[in-house]
């Protein structure tokens, strides 16, 4: 496992981390229960990986508290960043709808000292701000009180989480300005490159983390999903229609002999891609089991892909049709 440092930090995170939402949740394909879902972050932790993402609401605490189990023993061996800002303790969530959001100085101390009771643990390495708003990241006073927090020990980092869905261009943006902001996390894949590469430029000149989800394209990457997959309607993934999905293979064809050439099964292609971005300090694959844990983590072995490589899937990106990107009302 290799390691790079996330931002302004200083913090050093494995290049292959852990996202932690999907072993609380239901919404891509499979109910992990906890005893696998201890033996997937115990694992993980044996192959070197070090960065451990979740969030307050992923399960309304039960990935938190899934965390806090496994890692207890080793916890000044991992780095541990979750996220808040949405009030879901007397809310329930209707599919995949937002529910109420606040950044408010009273929630946030609030919100922090119930995951650090769930994550069994003194200090969150990285605490950030789960899709907040463009007048979220505006706001002065929601970055003082993290500023608060980094000073009196009980965070070390922070981050803006943009979402849920992929876009939020000027909010990253913005975010990477602010000086207490370390890491910004995006949707980002080989097939889905806006406006993760756009980000990621500003991330270089700001010294800014940049932390990957999604980077198999929700399964069509690694062959998870195909032509004729169903998807059901509660998987996070069902707002990929079909017509996206056929698309979207058919941009796999185009980069097959890229893979091919280095020996790459289009997966291990899809992760070098990001590794080779120098800003990309993590990537967050969605994993549901042991097996793709290990998998995942044996695509960090310091290979990353050449120049001609890169241009190459840079011009076959340019070729493709736009999608539309969301952003704030």
């Amino acid at each position: 496992m290799r390691y790079r440092t996330l931002g302004r930090s200083g913090l050093r995170v494995s290049e292959i981390g852990f996202g932690a939402w999907a072993i609380a949740m239901d919404w891509w394909g499979k109910k992990v229960e906890e005893d696998e879902a201890i033996r997937m972050i115990r694992r993980a932790y044996d192959l070197g990986i070090n960065f451990f993402e979740t969030a307050d609401m992923y399960g309304k605490g039960k990935s938190e508290r899934l965390l806090g189990r496994a890692l207890e023993g080793v916890r000044d061996e991992v780095v541990i960043s979750t996220k808040y800002g949405y009030d879901f303790a007397g809310a329930e969530q209707v599919g995949h709808s937002e529910l109420p959001q606040s950044f408010s100085g009273e929630f946030t101390r609030a919100a922090l000292r119930a995951s650090l009771d769930r994550l069994r643990t003194g200090r969150v390495d990285v605490y950030g701000m789960h899709n907040p708003k463009l007048r979220h990241i505006r706001d002065d006073s929601a970055f003082g009180t993290l500023s608060s927090l980094v000073g009196e020990g009980l965070v070390r980092a922070c981050q803006v989480a943009l979402g849920p869905a992929i876009g939020w261009t000027r909010e990253g943006m913005e975010a990477m300005d602010r000086p207490e902001v370390s890491a910004v996390q995006t949707v980002y894949n080989i097939l889905e490159q806006t406006p993760g590469n756009e980000l990621a430029e500003r991330a270089e000149q700001r010294n800014v983390g940049l932390l990957v989800r999604v980077p198999d394209a929700s399964g069509i990457l690694t062959g998870k999903v195909g032509a004729d997959t169903k998807i059901d309607e509660k998987d996070h993934r069902s707002v990929r229609k079909g017509e996206w999905i056929r698309a979207s293979l058919a941009k796999v064809e185009e980069l097959r002999p890229i893979a091919e050439s280095n020996g790459l099964r289009i997966d291990e292609l899809a992760i070098k891609f990001l590794l080779s971005r120098g800003a990309v300090s993590s990537v967050l694959p969605t994993v549901v089991g042991v097996e793709e844990v290990e998998s995942f983590a044996a695509m960090s072995d310091g290979r990353a892909l050449g120049a001609s490589d890169m241009a190459e899937i840079a011009r076959l990106y340019s070729s493709w049709p736009g999608y539309e990107l969301k952003a704030s009302a």
